[in-house]
């Protein structure tokens, strides 16, 4: 890529704020950012449109720029014979989802980069994925690609135009589901879990074989039934999951954090870049992990998430977390900042540190990368009392040697050239985060991530909200600089930051939190939902008269997990939290119709639906509010112990005594708190109610423990 020291003439993306559109501004190709000027541009020429989506994260994307649109002679023929457009799809979700529709519909297949052909008003005849420079991989080279494309636009136009038709129909086919008339039933939530159960891992955890992607919504769901109805299957399939991947390669066993997914079963070997929303996703399975099972390793890799997060990925002084860090460095590059081989070790480490460091970590002379066969991806096989046995060292001589072996490995690491972090901060992915983080703080004791969420959320209201019903996309750009035109906000915006205001609220009980919730939650069901027929679209409803470019005038009522929790249960599951604070039952009864939009068909997407089946649980069971009210240890011992267990139904809420009067409490919390009587002497004191029935205030923990019970 041309760097900015002898840079060629800027295209259309000089303009934009998005990293990875930066990146591309001095290419030779005249790139244009998604807008109508480009739509505009192709129809007056009468060319068709090349659409490329990728991400700052994507490898392939980077390899793709370097080999053909850095390629004077490739540039030259996309100017001369199409209008190129390149989206950010982290930008711009709404965008790259209905294309990926397209290119599967075309090619059966869809990820980064996704190259598309467009015709001038933006329906698309033709797509795939990477494209390579020259004939291989299987794959015609861009060369020969691009002649085709411009060809048929030229010469078999009407064919160009039927395709253009039915690949929309099928965009708005995809996630459009109509899916009426089953009951919702604990039955249907038991046979997603059961789907989900059926592509179990038993010898390596996780789902389904290589790749292995994490779904935490579908690990949260497990987690549920197991607690909910002592489903041993569903225990395992969590737990030993849980154990995989913490002790695999796609977590980095120096830093924390875990990178994207798994190229093979085991865990071992990943695609490096990591993503905030895996990681925010990932730490509630752990935490809550930890809170059901008392699992010292829960424990342990949901702080180190936490602390790689809050060294690598946040702003520490405005609050806010980075959207990702990139997988290599350059394009010959596959992971080496996170990989070792043995000579690089044993220049690190002594010969104690390496003997236990090289068993622990499987670091060996023939290590995992296929480009470099000598590169190890860390990653455990043997327990520390395995390695004590094995070299007649006591576990505590074992863990003092890994533990300067990591500090050791880790400092040096951090000398190789550091991977690019995108310091973009996504709403959404922003609002899973402070979640996250607000849940670890109150199950972990840790007030420092409090304080950072609570900063952050206070962040992306000042700056991507209105006060209103006005949510943007993004909170900031890198650096400050100000976008062209905003990215407008998608119903995962909504409903994530509707979930993380109301966890702020129980975090601290502070109104500011709660009012701003239902304002989110009013504009949510006023842009998105469907009132004729149910359920929720992705993007904002368009107001009458206004024209949607390309394929954003296709439909989408998101019901899979792919990858983040989708936005009808995400949206269903917040409008059900908050009627119980509110007593607004109108919440409720627009949530319920959300799911039942899709429970004739739902318990097809196993794997991909974890998040409607906890949404479906919510709505089922009856709301247990745990309120504790005091200060001090006495209100900390009441608050631990309402804590314990994970229920997705079970909400604690932690108030101040002079919090008990009108005004200073939701509603519905208010009428049932106010009236009752507070026990005398007491310091502080719980109350457990079950849907509308309370149980007499107690005291003590043990009282407390019945209660729950």
């Amino acid at each position: 890529m041309h760097d900015d020291a002898s840079p060629a003439p800027a295209n259309e993306l000089e303009h934009s704020a998005s990293s990875y559109l930066r990146s591309a501004r001095h290419q030779p190709v005249q790139w244009h950012p998604w807008g109508e000027a480009a739509f505009a541009q192709a129809q007056a020429e009468d060319k068709p449109i090349l659409l490329d989506i990728g991400a700052v994260w994507c490898h392939w994307c980077h390899v793709m720029d370097g080999e053909s649109y850095e390629d004077p002679e490739v540039a030259k023929y996309i100017n001369e014979h199409f209008v190129a457009v390149k989206v950010d799809r982290d930008e711009r979700p709404d965008v790259d989802a209905r294309y990926q529709a397209a290119v599967s519909s075309i090619s059966g297949q869809g990820g980064w980069p996704l190259t598309a052909f467009l015709t001038p008003d933006g329906r698309p005849y033709f797509g795939t994925t990477y494209i390579p420079r020259d004939d291989r991989y299987g794959r015609p080279g861009i060369g020969r690609v691009l002649s085709a494309m411009a060809q048929v636009w030229r010469e078999r136009r009407e064919e160009a135009l039927e395709t253009a038709a039915s690949v929309m129909a099928a965009i708005e086919h995809n996630e459009s589901f109509s899916g009426r008339g089953a009951e919702l039933t604990h039955s249907l939530v038991d046979r997603i879990a059961n789907s989900i159960v059926g592509q179990f891992d038993p010898r390596n955890g996780g789902f389904g074989s290589q790749p292995k992607f994490p779904h935490p919504a579908a690990l949260d769901l497990l987690l549920q039934v197991a607690t909910d109805r002592n489903n041993e299957q569903a225990r395992k399939a969590f737990t030993v999951t849980l154990e995989k991947m913490a002790a695999g390669g796609v977590y980095d066993q120096l830093a924390g954090g875990f990178h994207r997914y798994s190229v093979d079963e085991r865990w071992v070997v990943p695609h490096f870049e990591k993503m905030l929303y895996d990681n925010a996703g990932l730490l509630l399975n752990y935490v809550r992990g930890f809170q059901s099972f008392v699992r010292e390793d829960f424990l342990v890799t949901a702080r180190e998430i936490i602390a790689w997060l809050d060294e690598v990925m946040t702003d520490r002084e405005q609050g806010g977390f980075y959207a990702s860090q990139d997988a290599d460095v350059g394009l010959e590059d596959d992971g080496d900042y996170f990989t070792w081989t043995l000579d690089e070790a044993t220049v690190v480490l002594d010969a104690a540190e390496l003997e236990v460091a090289a068993l622990y970590w499987d670091i060996g002379a023939l290590g995992d990368m296929h480009h470099n066969p000598a590169k190890n991806v860390l990653h455990r096989k043997l327990t520390i009392a395995e390695i004590a046995a094995q070299t007649d060292k006591t576990e505590a001589d074992v863990r003092g040697l890994l533990d300067t072996s990591r500090r050791k490995l880790l400092a040096r690491r951090l000398e190789r050239p550091t991977p690019f972090i995108d310091r973009t901060l996504y709403t959404g992915w922003n609002a899973m985060a402070i979640s996250a983080y607000l849940e670890a703080a109150r199950v972990l004791r840790m007030s420092s991530a409090r304080a950072f969420a609570l900063r952050t959320l206070d962040r992306l209201l000042a700056s991507a909200w209105d006060g209103e019903a006005v949510l943007r996309h993004v909170i900031a750009y890198p650096d400050g600089v100000k976008p062209a035109q905003e990215a407008p906000g998608t119903l995962d915006d909504y409903a994530f930051t509707l979930h993380a205001c109301m966890d702020a609220w129980l975090a601290g009980a502070e109104m500011k939190y709660y009012q701003a919730a239902v304002k989110l939650a009013d504009a949510l069901v006023a842009k998105f939902y469907d009132r004729t027929a149910g359920a929720f679209y992705d993007a904002p409803i368009a107001e009458q008269g206004s024209a949607l470019l390309g394929a954003l005038a296709a439909r989408r009522k998101p019901l899979q997990d792919a990858p983040t929790p989708a936005g009808n249960p995400t949206a269903a599951a917040a409008l059900l939290r908050l009627e119980t604070l509110s007593g607004r039952t109108q919440y409720r009864e627009i949530a319920e119709d959300t799911l039942a939009s899709f429970a004739g068909i739902v318990e097809h997407f196993g794997l991909h639906v974890g998040s409607y089946g906890l949404a479906l649980e919510r709505l089922l069971h009856d709301p247990v509010q745990v309120v504790i009210v005091g200060s001090g240890s006495a209100a900390e011992q009441l608050e631990a112990t309402a804590t314990a267990g994970f229920a997705v139904n079970k909400t604690v809420i932690a108030i101040a005594p002079g919090q008990l009067k009108p005004g200073a409490l939701p509603e519905a919390l208010a009428e049932t708190v106010l009236n009752v009587p507070t026990p005398a002497g007491a310091e502080a004191w719980a109350l457990v109610c079950k849907g509308r029935t309370c149980l007499p205030p107690v005291a003590s923990p043990e009282a407390l423990l019945q209660a729950l019970a």
